[in-house]
């Protein structure tokens, strides 16, 4: 699992590519989690490594590219790639006809859920790209939905860049892991509200499906 630092330390030397490239990897299923690369990039535009607004959309951009490489191969191969061993440890077929069923009722409303649905967006993504949603759709959503969280988290890092180098600088010292975990816990509490944001309208189409189903078993 990489930490803050070791993200620090990759990035330290390549700014804008090495976010990109976690970023990317990170979006494809490598264990980088999405927040680690994003506050790196914060960190090191608050300590003049990095300009913010280079780093910032080079975050954007790196997030979109992973995503987008998923959606391009669940539409160049189709349903071939619920054969191949790396999909079906995410996305069986039965899961795949849930989602393919979802794009068609409300396609962008499940990009956005999925975006910020943990353990779900990989195979959303794959999905959306076997179901034929338009590019220019799922770009759109998928974008919109990356702007609702990666500023805010870039913001907060690029505000307490100063504690956080201090944490890489000297590690010994209880008070920066403090300072680091509450920046952690911002990012993740942002992230949180922005999930619950989501469900939300997750929930809202369950209760549509039900409302649907009564009527279709309760008709005269």
């Amino acid at each position: 699992m990489f930490t803050i630092d070791t993200i620090l330390a990759l990035v330290s030397v390549h700014a804008y590519l090495g976010i990109f490239l976690l970023l990317l990897l990170g979006g494809l299923g490598v264990p980088v989690p999405e927040e680690l690369p994003v506050i790196a990039a914060g960190v090191l535009s608050g300590t003049g490594f990095a300009r913010w607004w280079m780093a910032l959309p080079v975050c954007v951009l790196g997030i979109l590219s992973g995503d987008a490489v998923l959606y391009g191969i669940g539409r160049r191969w189709g349903e071939q790639v619920l054969g191949w061993r790396v999909v079906r440890r995410l996305l069986s077929a039965p899961r795949a006809a849930r989602l393919e069923a979802a794009y068609r009722r409300h396609a962008v409303k499940t990009i956005v859920v999925s975006r910020h649905a943990m353990g779900l967006r990989c195979a959303a993504f794959l999905t959306a790209g076997i179901a034929r949603v338009p590019f220019w759709k799922f770009v759109g959503a998928d974008a919109a939905a990356v702007l609702l969280g990666v500023p805010l988290s870039f913001g907060l890092a690029y505000a307490f860049a100063d504690q956080v180098e201090a944490v890489v600088a000297d590690v010994r010292r209880v008070e920066h892991w403090v300072t680091l975990g509450g920046l952690i816990l911002l990012a993740v509490a942002s992230a949180m509200l922005v999930r619950r944001w989501a469900r939300r309208g997750e929930v809202g189409l369950g209760e549509g499906r039900v409302r649907a189903l009564w009527r279709s078993t309760h008709r005269v």
